[in-house]
């Protein structure tokens, strides 16, 4: 893309300028932060959205981005009806998504089963030392036979090694045994060029071991391209296997991650999309870290999506017994101090406690990051309290995939008391009065002795108030402002307790109140990478052909999926993302993907300028008059009308709405100092700069 640094200069101004508005917070901006411009237009920003607006507003907050037509669609169907559908996920066909979907097949199975699919390095062990049968599945066995080759080179060069080589001796062999590879990486690519697409996979595999690894590591770039993009996802999996050392249980990761760019641009139930992303890095737990590799699938699968639009309480509880959350925060190796496990017998009066104890991780970061929030009223001794409570909720054989469990053993014993309450181990609470309904809650949760004590303190969290007014302030943040209204976050807290922490309910009070529904609010929030390719294929219905590059391309921009190493996520405030680096990123992606530079990826600018001709605009964008010149040839002599309409169409489809006067000026005169060659090439830069530019970045 020509003047990027330009460009680049003009989002910045854009977007990450302080907002000539008044707050939509009674309190002051953070020292430092950045709030974006409302879009240039003379409506006041108390004025309700006019119909399509609302519908933008919608689209914009509660999908990963409005496809061609979607407007239109909601305005004929009813915004209400729309909303209805997408609360109800279940009862919306979505049977594209699930056919790209089969090809990860990890993504359906328990995580012992995912870890024998892709296996780590004592699953490869097992099977090279006969203590395992290979897989009867071509493509697993494909893999383990390559691994098992690994492992004994790796054995057998421990039997040879020689201190006295030196690194110039080392070296030397490397570097000769990286040609060898190369020449066979080219000669392996020729033969299956030769062969029809559907028996590449089969002939790769049936050749030796080293061929498979000379190709998956060094088959030039050019040839690596094409022959990749014809194999199937499952098929690149398995030749990305091949790389790398012995183990390859983060293939498990990477089916996760291109599912779920799948899913955010493919799925027809978006509004679970995004929710089980707001859920996801609420209750964020890092992927890499040792076992959840193999556990944040099931994670994701069983505890999120499936909770992501019902009780918060059983939510909170779902996550409070997955293992990817007992690993991340290290509940697992948690140790009561008078415990069996430590030692302490109580049959057994001489019995001493060892030196195993409390890991307070889980129970502080419960308190601080996933329900009272750091302001919730607790302290130090609560979180001790809370550690203590949680004891002996564990992982039964974390290494090999083992589910939930409930160690008697590990558990502190006897009563605790925690934020003014008691609770004894059958789960009982006394100290301070609390409602039927919770100990009805409690007693519908199955769980023995000590257990129950940990259930009671988890659904006592849910229903707070300062829960109830932490999570409004999230989701506010998250689907309204950087800084949500103090008024509008109490509304929601109090629709929340009223509700029992339904949060279909609390969504539906956040949606229709009028701060939602005003300019105020109204593209005010900076799209987050993630959001921003999304929208970006969405916004000009391209299919996702090579999700692995996307997920590649997410971790240039600083937002890996499931890779958020602290607890509390990823941010979802402009602060964040917007900066040189960032926005210099995305728009080198526009102008890559929109000129077929993209890992392979097709596009066609002349359809997504026929999607924009074939909807129907006829409802009006916007109150205001239009703030941009229709005919900008008086200061872009080389601009004419054929121009002026393709940007005018693509704008309303893309952006659905206008640019403001300085993009525009910005656009016309990148195609002055530099007049496409033709057409086509025409089109392609204003895509390109109009998915770059400061309106697109704002949802």
């Amino acid at each position: 893309m020509r003047a990027k640094t330009a460009f680049l200069a003009l989002l910045l101004l854009a977007i990450s300028a302080p907002a000539q508005q008044e707050s939509t917070s009674a309190s002051p901006p953070h020292p430092g932060s950045i709030r974006p411009r409302l879009p240039s237009s003379q409506v006041s920003p108390d004025l309700p959205l006019n119909p399509r607006e609302r519908v933008v507003q919608l689209l914009d907050r509660f999908t990963f981005g409005p496809r061609p037509g979607d407007v239109d669609r909601i305005l004929v169907q009813g915004p209400d009806r729309w909303l209805d559908q997408q609360l109800a996920p279940d009862s919306i066909p979505d049977p594209d998504l699930a056919k790209r979907l089969r090809d990860f097949p990890t993504l359906t199975l328990p995580p012992d089963q995912a870890l024998l699919l892709f296996p780590d390095r004592g699953a490869v062990e097992q099977v090279a030392d006969g203590k395992r049968p290979y897989p009867t599945d071509p493509l697993l066995a494909s893999v383990y036979e390559v691994q098992v080759y690994k492992l004994q080179q790796e054995r057998a060069a421990k039997l040879v090694h020689s201190p006295a080589q030196d690194d110039l001796t080392v070296q030397n062999a490397k570097e000769a045994q990286k040609k060898l590879d190369q020449a066979s990486a080219a000669r392996v690519a020729g033969q299956l060029f030769a062969l029809p697409k559907a028996a590449r996979m089969a002939a790769l595999n049936a050749l030796p071991a080293p061929d498979r690894i000379a190709f998956a590591n060094f088959v030039p770039g050019d040839q690596r391209t094409i022959l990749f993009n014809d194999f199937t996802p499952r098929e690149r999996e398995t030749i990305l296997a091949f790389q790398g050392g012995v183990g390859t249980q983060n293939r498990t990761l990477d089916e996760l991650t291109q599912a779920k760019l799948l899913r955010i641009v493919l799925s027809e139930r978006q509004l679970q999309e995004v929710m089980t992303d707001f859920w996801f890095n609420h209750f964020n737990v890092f992927a890499p870290k040792d076992s959840d590799q193999w556990y944040t699938t099931s994670y994701e699968r069983d505890v999120i999506r499936p909770h992501a639009l019902g009780k918060f309480r059983d939510l909170l509880l779902a996550t409070a017994q997955s293992p990817a959350m007992m690993v991340y925060l290290d509940n697992w190796l948690s140790i009561g101090p008078n415990s069996l496990a430590n030692g302490v017998d109580p049959t057994k009066p001489n019995s001493r406690p060892g030196k195993r104890g409390l890991n307070e991780n889980y129970g502080r970061e419960i308190m601080e990051l996933h329900t009272l929030g750091v302001k919730g009223g607790y302290t130090q001794a609560d979180v001790t309290a809370l550690s203590a409570i949680l004891t002996g909720w564990s992982v039964d054989r974390p290494n090999q995939g083992g589910p939930f469990l409930f160690d008697p053993k590990k558990h502190e014993p006897g009563p605790k008391h925690w934020l003014g309450y008691t609770i004894d181990e059958a789960g009982n609470i006394s100290g301070q009065p609390i409602a039927p309904s919770l100990v009805q809650a409690i007693a519908r949760v199955n769980g023995l002795p000590g257990m129950k004590q940990g259930i009671a303190a988890l659904v006592l969290l849910a229903a707070s108030p300062q829960t109830a007014h932490f999570l409004s302030f999230q989701l506010a943040q998250r689907f309204l402002a950087d800084d949500p209204p103090p008024a509008l976050v109490d509304r929601l807290a109090g629709t929340y307790l009223a509700s029992d922490g339904d949060i279909r309910t609390v969504l539906r009070a956040l949606l229709q109140s009028p701060e939602f529904n005003s300019h105020r609010c109204f593209r005010t929030k900076v799209k987050t990478p993630e959001e921003f390719l999304a929208s970006a294929f969405r916004a000009t219905l391209t299919d996702p052909q090579n999700p692995g590059a996307l997920a590649a391309r997410l971790n240039d921009m600083g937002q890996p999926l499931y890779r958020a190493l602290p607890p509390i996520g990823y941010s979802v405030t402009a602060d964040h993302w917007m900066n040189t680096q960032s926005l210099l990123a995305r728009l080198n992606f526009a102008d890559q993907l929109t000129h077929n530079h993209f890992a392979n990826q097709k596009f066609d600018s002349s359809r997504v300028l026929a999607l924009a001709l074939m909807t129907d605009h006829s409802v009006s964008y916007s109150n205001a008059p239009h703030t941009r010149p229709v005919n900008l040839s008086a200061s872009s002599p080389s601009s004419n009308s054929g121009q002026e309409t393709g940007l005018r169409v693509l704008e309303s489809s893309l952006i659905e709405g206008e640019i403001s006067p300085s993009t525009a000026q910005f656009i016309h005169s990148q195609l002055n100092q530099q007049p496409p060659a033709n057409p086509t090439e025409t089109l392609n830069l204003l895509t390109a700069l109009l998915l770059g530019s400061p309106e697109f970045q704002l949802r």
